[in-house]
């Protein structure tokens, strides 16, 4: 099959979308290296259709407050993130018409990224040697994954295999944030004075419906060649990838109905916590303090888990009580996405 000849499916549509202009000084914006000097297979590189900045980048989000958001969009999934006390949410009912938020939080630039056909949520730091950047959708996938170009060298990333692939910046890992993906319930319940990214966005899209079809229901279907394509779990479920340096595993949301869970796993020498709640829709890693013992705490929120030194915890890892209040937990680089990007991007990926 040759790179471009697949055609998403409403790649007509986003089309019809504006480019969006950069930030920071520009050394060579419109840069782009012959395929012989990409660091992936160029094989499983495709071109969406769309066109450079053809799915629009959010660059001036405006949001709102927790209670002005219709309860209604309560089941709807959220990428969460939390900086020095203050919270931001992105809901995937947004992200998956813009792919890329390029925001500040706490004086902290930072670009939330999404891909809807992997569901891979990551936060990159915006500034790149000191220089301010924003980065905008590529139009480009590899393994059907999101790739992001910065938009002041020009340089082409893989999201979820969280390197500049082609450009100036060729090797280069991004500094990354740790998200939180949840539903709006639980996010509104854990950061009630959290900023909720609102449709006031210039563009005339109905967020509330989805853009792939039925995407998510047919377990066979993409639109993009993946390559290799792991069977060991549903290929379209939900799963946290934890990504140590010479380790990777992935840890399964709990059974249906079951709450608020704790596991202490070892991955790569390194200690690791694992919070999961199926009803609350949560799966995070932290890095334990050593020697402590945690639990579960159940519809106690923004508690999610307390420790044997009477210390309680948020779901950022921050400790709300006790007697190590404003401490934080270290979290590792994890994330959640489907099944099938996991087994394409990590082969050797570990199931828990």
């Amino acid at each position: 099959m040759n790179r471009g000849n697949i055609q998403i499916i409403l790649g007509c549509i986003f089309l019809l979308f504006s480019a969006c202009e950069g930030e920071g000084p520009i050394t060579n914006p419109n840069y782009v290296s012959p395929f012989d000097q990409w660091i992936i297979d160029v094989d499983n590189v495709f071109d969406a259709g769309v066109g450079k900045d053809g799915i629009p980048s959010l660059d001036e989000p405006k949001f709102s407050l927790p209670e002005e958001v219709n309860p209604a969009f309560d089941d709807v999934l959220v990428l969460g993130i939390e900086v020095d006390g203050e919270a931001k949410a992105y809901p995937f009912s947004m992200m998956n018409w813009h792919e890329i938020v390029n925001d500040e939080i706490n004086g902290k630039e930072v670009a939330i990224t999404y891909c809807p056909l992997t569901g891979t949520g990551i936060g990159w730091d915006r500034r790149i040697d000191g220089f301010l950047t924003s980065y905008g959708v590529s139009g480009l996938l590899f393994n059907t994954n999101l790739m992001p170009y910065d938009r002041r060298t020009g340089s082409t990333w893989s999201q979820q295999r969280l390197e500049c692939v082609n450009g100036p910046l060729r090797g280069r890992l991004p500094k990354t944030y740790t998200l939180i993906e949840t539903t709006f319930k639980t996010w509104k319940k854990s950061f009630p004075n959290s900023k909720i990214l609102n449709a006031d966005t210039g563009f005339d899209i109905r967020y509330i419906e989805y853009p792939y079809g039925n995407y998510l229901e047919e377990e066979e279907l993409f639109f993009f060649p993946v390559d290799p394509l792991d069977r060991r779990l549903p290929l379209k479920e939900r799963v946290l990838g934890v990504l140590e340096e010479n380790a990777q595993r992935a840890y399964r949301f709990n059974d249906v109905g079951q709450g608020m869970e704790v596991i202490v796993d070892t991955l790569d020498t390194k200690a690791l916590l694992i919070v999961r709640s199926e009803v609350d829709n949560i799966n995070a890693a932290f890095y334990p303090k050593e020697g402590r013992r945690y639990t579960a705490l159940q519809d106690d929120f923004p508690r999610i888990l307390k420790d044997d030194a009477g210390n309680y915890y948020d779901l950022a890892g921050r400790i709300l009580e006790g007697p190590d209040t404003g401490q934080k937990l270290d979290r590792p680089q994890s994330f959640i996405g489907y099944w099938f990007s996991w087994g394409a991007f990590y082969p050797a990926i570990e199931i828990y």
